[in-house]
């Protein structure tokens, strides 16, 4: 199994408390230690432009920025957003993004895409809010867009969401093949289809349940498509908290209900009370027998987010120490 590690970036009020002018160095520190290690194998963050579970002035860092300013800071980790929202930004436009970060980095650059979801920063950006069909053929189309830029040097489509004529994009990337592409979603009738067809990884419900649903129907639509599917590595996110006890594991949700109060005082403990049930909440080894289990289920690539790292990194150094080695075994 694969793992990468979420760098916070704010998006999650996950550096809350910290001064702007040192949460830099904080998310830079963290993304070396990252690719100084053996353990992960990509860093990632949220394309997202304003705070969750609602706006708040708090700072939210753009993610095409942080993957240049990453790709130039690191040497080995490969470089990801989870997932970059197709329609806040022209497609080509995107594809000659992601093809100058693929160069920085020496070809590790990683294109995680979908068709967006979090309404109140599309409206205030000025994107309107299409309906879920049109946001999924705006990503049908500039996925097309972006296979053409990186395969041929150019491209052309007039769809009906965008319209290219020629669009260069040299650079070409370092990657042969181009850059590869996460499509994230579990859409079953349409999301799903366009990852059968395009896909290199997809990204989508990690529970032991929802991911067995979803990858069946994945495989559904590659048997449609006469697509491999033993071709397209399956991925999930999973929110880590992780102590020796699980008294251990209630403390960490008390504390970070703590660092969540400084920001949203009324949403604190319910933010910290949902992480409680999720997957990869436990102790190390309740935690190695999940990872085991969904590993069967063919998850063979987890990106892994630790809510409160950016302030203490304990939990991280717990994870590495206790949990991949029995993984490795």
């Amino acid at each position: 199994m694969e793992l990468g590690l979420f760098i916070p970036q704010g998006w999650r009020h996950d550096l809350v408390g910290i001064p702007v002018t040192e949460q830099w160095d904080v998310m830079s520190s963290l993304a070396t230690h990252a690719d100084a290690g053996s353990t992960f194998s990509s860093i990632w963050v949220y394309d997202h432009f304003h705070t969750v579970p609602e706006p708040t002035t708090e700072a939210t860092h753009e993610a095409w920025a942080l993957m240049a300013a990453f790709a130039a800071s690191t040497s080995r980790v490969a470089l990801g957003q989870m997932c970059t929202c197709m329609a806040y930004r022209n497609p080509a436009y995107l594809a000659k993004v992601a093809a100058t970060v693929d160069v920085i980095s020496g070809g590790r650059a990683l294109m995680g895409i979908g068709a967006g979801w979090y309404e109140h920063e599309w409206r205030a950006y000025g994107y309107g809010f299409p309906r879920a069909g049109e946001r999924i053929e705006m990503l049908d189309e500039g996925v097309q867009i972006m296979r053409q830029m990186w395969s041929e040097g150019s491209a052309t489509l007039d769809g009906k969401h965008y319209q290219v004529d020629g669009a260069l994009c040299y650079p070409q990337p370092v990657q042969d093949g181009g850059i590869p592409l996460w499509i994230a979603g579990g859409g079953e009738k349409k999301t799903l289809r366009i990852a059968a067809r395009y896909a290199d990884y997809t990204n989508f419900d990690g529970s032991p349940e929802g991911f067995a649903h979803k990858s069946a129907v994945l495989a559904e639509h590659c048997r449609d498509l006469g697509r491999d599917m033993d071709e397209i590595t399956r991925s999930a996110n999973y929110n880590v908290v992780i102590a020796e006890t699980e008294q251990g594991v209630e403390d960490q949700l008390a504390w970070l209900a703590d660092r969540y109060r400084a920001a949203l005082p009324e949403r604190a403990d319910a933010m910290a009370a949902d992480l409680r049930d999720q997957p990869l909440v436990g102790t190390p080894e309740q935690i190695v027998e999940k990872l085991t289990e969904l590993e069967r289920l063919g998850m063979t690539y987890a990106i892994t987010y630790f809510p409160g790292v950016a302030w203490d990194r304990s939990p991280l150094e717990l994870f590495e120490r206790e949990v991949v080695p029995n993984l490795t075994a």
